[in-house]
């Protein structure tokens, strides 16, 4: 189902074609029991990538505010080792990061061979955020467009698969998920007036996003555009394309010591 989401490598994302509360025909009850087993293989998948130890997993959460890439997190993780598994939250760059190159930190965040990584936004907002902010120009979105996939293709190269997920929310969604925010003390924290600022630019962020998509999705490095309307399907989708790559990645734990068999503990 989650291959209905794929961006075909040189085709456009079309996100203004694409609903963001598309079931694609799935009933919220089965998804839910399918789901547990997916994390269940998920688990057992990934604990074989962190005994491998000679390659890892690098997932990229992209999505406009309140798109749901934290409850995603929080859906498609809840049974994976947590040493193996490493979670990175970018936010503005500041200090020592602007000092750098804008691809700096994100090298330093990467997943160790083993590990799966998870980037709650990534250098994507270079791409992205800084076009509509107007820090850069077009010119130098189309340089670092060409840097990162010259970037995602040597981390592929370097034993990183790499997978990357546009959550794609409803202008309509999004507001009753702000205004929660607003109305919950408890989630008042989540609320930030810069949300509203980037609200007003709703058609130029999802514009940008769909050419950067559009640009980005490369063979060894793919985007989906993944319905976020419905939480329940968006961490259910994420979670098959994992247990896929993982699958198809094949991990093998290392083969134990010799003259174990018989071996009877005291």
């Amino acid at each position: 189902m989650h291959h209905d989401c794929r961006v075909a490598p040189g085709s456009k994302a079309g996100l203004r074609k694409r609903s963001p509360n598309d079931t694609f025909g799935n009933d919220r009850k089965d998804v839910e029991a399918e789901h547990a087993e997916r994390v269940e293989q998920l688990a057992l998948l990934h604990n074989r990538l962190w005994a491998e130890r000679k390659r890892s997993v690098l997932l990229v959460l992209q999505g406009l505010d309140a798109s749901g890439k934290d409850g995603t997190i929080k859906r498609v993780f809840s049974g994976v080792n947590p040493q193996g598994c490493r979670v990175h939250s970018f936010k503005a760059p500041a200090g020592a990061e602007l000092e750098h190159d804008y691809l700096w930190r994100i090298h330093a965040a990467l997943p160790a061979r083993g590990e799966l990584g998870i980037f709650n936004r990534s250098h994507y907002e270079d791409i992205v955020t800084c076009k509509v902010l107007g820090i850069i120009d077009e010119a130098e979105r189309k340089r670092r467009i060409a840097q990162v996939n010259d970037f995602e293709r040597m981390l592929t190269e370097e034993g990183t698969r790499v997978l990357k997920v546009f959550l794609h929310l409803g202008k309509d969604e999004q507001r009753e998920r702000l205004q929660a925010r607003l109305d919950d003390p408890e989630k008042n924290w989540k609320f930030r007036k810069d949300d509203l600022d980037t609200r007003k630019q709703w058609d130029t962020y999802r514009d940008e996003y769909d050419d950067a998509i559009s640009a980005t999705s490369t063979d060894w490095a793919p985007w989906y555009v993944v319905p976020a309307d419905r939480k329940w399907l968006s961490g259910f989708l994420v979670a098959g394309m994992l247990c896929d790559t993982l699958e198809a990645m094949d991990p093998k734990p290392p083969p134990p010591e010799a003259d174990l068999d018989g071996l009877v503990v005291q």
